[in-house]
């Protein structure tokens, strides 16, 4: 959770988060200043204007049966899953071959993804397809989506032009956005301009269990956004998990590493700890660097004490 207190500048000026990134100020230049009060028994994830507890997010896809799926699911303590629209049938309560109807929606929140999508358009229609099966899950007051627009069958690396249309449209019909992008410091602060309520930008290309390859740019991103950033696509270990809670981001999502491992509900439940640890290292504040030897016990205190 997050409580701030606003210190309004001598000059009061309407700015744009783009317009915030000038050469020589902060993030936060001619407008206001940002205390986050930090609280473990208070830190709690705010998207949109829901709260969540856990910040881990899982997908559901590749799993190889729908026991260790639920199990992971279960284990990992996630609140927030996220499905595939397209994979989807169209009459979830008759179904009988998708699993997603054995999980207990009153604990979790859907997060349907615009996953397939190769243009703004299909994505659009994808979302909101995933409100219609939000309804059906009995949450009719979500709007949540997850933004995918893939043009590259390749390497599918998100598709910047096509996701800022998408996003800019959704956001003006109500919907909660939640883009998935490369790790483009530019480009969140667009999507941040137009309402978006997160950005997500990727550790390493989906699927590829690479790690945090674009840690710098993530950090800048970390550093300049006032919405949540969630670290999502290319994580493998639960130390990278870690890595990048330690940096300040705000959540994980991930599916592969815990789908594709060997015993997927012990993972999940390893990258549950992992991402509550470098939370919890961020929020209490890394030692300074130091580029010198230094007892933890001095000389002198040692002469005291004998």
């Amino acid at each position: 959770m997050y409580m701030c207190n606003y210190v309004l500048s001598s000059s009061v000026v309407e700015q744009s988060a783009v317009n915030r990134w000038v050469v020589g100020s902060s993030p936060t230049w001619g407008v206001l200043y940002n205390f986050r009060y930090m609280n473990k028994n208070l830190d709690r994830l705010k998207i949109g204007e829901k709260f969540f507890n856990s910040r881990l997010m899982l997908g559901t896809g590749k799993y190889k049966t729908p026991i260790d799926a639920i199990s992971s699911i279960e284990d990992s303590e996630c609140e927030i899953v996220t499905v595939a629209v397209r994979r989807l049938p169209i009459d979830l309560e008759n179904d009988t071959t998708n699993f997603l109807s054995d999980l207990d929606w009153q604990k979790l929140w859907l997060l349907p993804n615009t996953a397939g999508s190769q243009t703004a358009e299909e994505a659009i229609r994808m979302a909101f397809l995933g409100h219609e099966l939000a309804c059906q899950m009995g949450q009719e007051d979500n709007f949540f989506v997850k933004l995918e627009v893939i043009s590259d069958p390749k390497y599918l690396l998100p598709d910047p032009i096509g996701t800022l249309k998408a996003a800019e449209f959704l956001v003006k019909k109500g919907f909660t956005v939640l883009p998935y992008i490369n790790a483009d410091p530019m480009l969140a602060l667009h999507l941040e301009d137009l309402g978006c309520a997160t950005v997500m930008p990727l550790g390493s290309p989906i699927g590829s269990g690479q790690g945090l390859n674009n840690l710098a740019n993530i950090q800048i991103i970390i550093e300049n956004a006032m919405i949540p950033v969630i670290v999502d696509a290319g994580i493998g270990t639960p130390s990278e998990a870690t890595k990048a809670m330690e940096l300040g981001a705000d959540g994980i999502l991930l599916n592969t590493a815990v789908a594709q491992s060997k015993i997927p509900a012990k993972m999940a439940s390893a990258m549950n700890l992992g991402v509550k640890a470098g939370r919890l290292g961020y929020l209490a504040g890394r030692m300074e660097k130091k580029y010198y030897a230094q007892a933890s016990s001095p000389a002198q205190q040692i002469s005291k004490i004998a």
